[in-house]
């Protein structure tokens, strides 16, 4: 599959450290790292990475990149955002996708609705946004022929006028970006998260891991090395 900004060599999900680490003999994961283990979807479907919190999944149906930095950064906090970009493959019918297509399962095992726009704004996540002003992930990488950009707007701007929606239409030439929160009770602890992300007819779940400061500096030095030595191994 091509996909804009970059060619990104697919990885089937066993084949996939955390949704991250490369399991190319040459270049295994080091230090902190050493010894996590694979994530198990259990929906089929390939996921791979683009970056070092960039994160993507797709199967026939649909496809989704994340970008979870901001998770990675609020570790011990209650909120959880992630930016999202979805699109369908193939040739899907056009869909109408709800708020409730999205979920975040957490490590300890709970599925998490995304909020309402009332919860959204009684949780008044303002601080958090000027937090995520510092990082700029990129997160524009969709499948060839996703070329016409529009908004997901689950969530209002808090900051000025806004209006939120509960639906975005997805068809195969769009690629819909936007911004998603999730209250994580207890706050957000390190390990496997799944975003899943239900389409009309199957759901793919991004893997992505949150990880200790060490595994996170670790993971910092190592990304590129291990991405790089795992798609020449595909080559």
């Amino acid at each position: 599959m091509n996909v804009r900004r970059s060619l990104i060599v697919p990885v089937m999900a066993l084949l996939a450290m955390a949704a991250a680490f490369p399991l190319a003999a040459q270049a295994q994961p080091k230090g902190s790292l050493e010894g996590l283990t694979a994530p198990q979807p259990t929906v089929p479907e390939i996921f791979t990475l683009a970056g070092q919190y960039v994160r993507m999944a797709y199967n026939n149906e649909g496809y989704a990149v994340i970008g979870y930095r901001m998770v990675q950064e609020e570790v011990g906090n209650p909120w959880a955002l992630i930016s999202v970009g979805v699109t369908l493959r193939g040739n899907t019918k056009p869909y109408t996708m709800p708020r409730a297509a999205f979920s975040l399962q957490t490590p300890d095992g709970k599925t998490l609705p995304l909020p309402t726009q009332q919860e959204y704004m009684k949780a008044d996540v303002r601080a958090l946004n000027m937090r995520a002003r510092n990082f700029n992930d990129n997160i524009n990488y969709f499948p060839a022929g996703a070329n016409r950009p529009c908004p997901m707007q689950f969530f209002a701007n808090l900051e000025g006028p806004g209006l939120a929606y509960d639906t975005v239409d997805l068809t195969t030439e769009r690629d819909c970006l936007g911004r998603l929160y999730f209250n994580v009770p207890g706050g957000i602890q390190v390990g496997q998260y799944f975003l899943n992300v239900k389409f009309a007819g199957s759901t793919i779940q991004v893997p992505f891991r949150v990880f200790t400061k060490e595994q996170a500096k670790d993971f910092s030095k190592q990304w590129e090395d291990l991405k790089k030595a795992h798609d020449e191994s595909y080559k």
